[in-house]
């Protein structure tokens, strides 16, 4: 039987390094916030023939539009992002498009006000701390009966809640890591659909975590006499094969996405593709081992 207990300090010193890099790399960069919570201009257009992105951010730069960032996506589109402007400086920034790179068509113009944007940062914090909360009191209501019957010791409910939580900070920190580095090495940023992809990324994770401490609760029912690392890695291991296969079967999928879905959605799907990797590892080497270490004496 495959011990997820005994090699703990791997599985903690793997992901250990991930969050401490990407916790480094968050306060150093920071994420590059988009126009959704900042507040700003963005088009996506695409001009009759190849256009050179970095000819078009130096010839709006060059005409008063500051904080330009052009981003390809074929070689006759570009996703276009500027601080907010006015519809007099939007009739300008359509003329130095034509006037300089020929005629195009818009695909998408939007405006988005600093005051709306600010609103959106704050609402993505509360949905954050809000389904934090709620899986707290999920966890422990749901598991209230845990470790009853066990002979050495009690689980409080509430500790399944805390390894929930640990395993759920690690499956978001590490996404949130890869695109800081995206942000600062490609101008990647993160929008609306980012939020929505964490907290997709939250809810994967926790139905996982929860499949394996389901186990463990019912094995601590058929076995009481046996030690609480021998229930944790027989539950884990009845567990993989069909956390594994599951989540084989999304990666799959996300990947397919991922190639062939389009630009408007591929930093999106990277996000869950991430998310949905570690969520698997975290369920299995991390949330687990936390509440092996937490009572290694029962």
């Amino acid at each position: 039987m495959f011990s997820v207990t005994k090699y703990y300090k791997v599985w903690f010193g793997f992901s250990g390094l991930l969050l401490l890099a990407s916790a480094v790399l968050l306060i150093a960069w920071h994420l590059q916030f988009g126009i959704d919570f900042k507040g700003g201009f963005r088009a996506e257009v695409e001009f009759a023939k190849t256009v050179d992105a970095s000819s078009v951010q130096t010839e709006l730069a060059k005409n008063g539009f500051s904080q330009v960032l052009v981003q390809p996506v074929t070689d006759k589109k570009i996703v276009i992002r500027t601080e907010a402007i006015d519809d007099t400086q939007t009739a300008k920034f359509k003329q130095v498009l034509e006037h300089k790179f020929g005629s195009y068509q818009e695909d998408s113009l939007t405006r988005v006000g600093p005051t709306l944007g600010s609103e959106l940062l704050r609402k993505a914090y509360w949905q954050i701390g809000l389904v934090v909360l709620g899986i707290v009191l999920y966890v422990s209501y749901a598991f209230r009966k845990i470790g009853r019957s066990m002979k050495k010791g009690r689980i409080p409910a509430w500790h399944l809640g805390v390894a929930t939580i640990a395993a759920l900070a690690h499956d978001l920190l590490i996404p949130i890591g890869v695109f800081v580095v995206l942000g600062h090495f490609k101008g990647v940023e993160v929008d609306s659909l980012f939020i929505t992809a964490l907290l997709t990324i939250m809810g994967f994770s926790v139905h996982d975590t929860i499949v394996v401490f389901d186990r463990i609760r019912e094995n601590l029912q058929k076995y009481p006499y046996k030690s609480l690392q021998t229930i944790i890695d027989y539950s884990v291991s009845s567990t993989m094969a069909r956390s594994i296969n599951t989540s084989s079967t999304l990666i799959f999928v996300l990947i397919a996405m991922l190639l062939f879905g389009g630009q408007t959605v591929f930093y999106f799907i990277l996000a869950l593709l991430v998310g949905v990797f570690f969520g698997t590892y975290s369920s299995i080497f991390i949330a687990s081992p936390i509440l092996f270490l937490w009572h290694r004496e029962t």
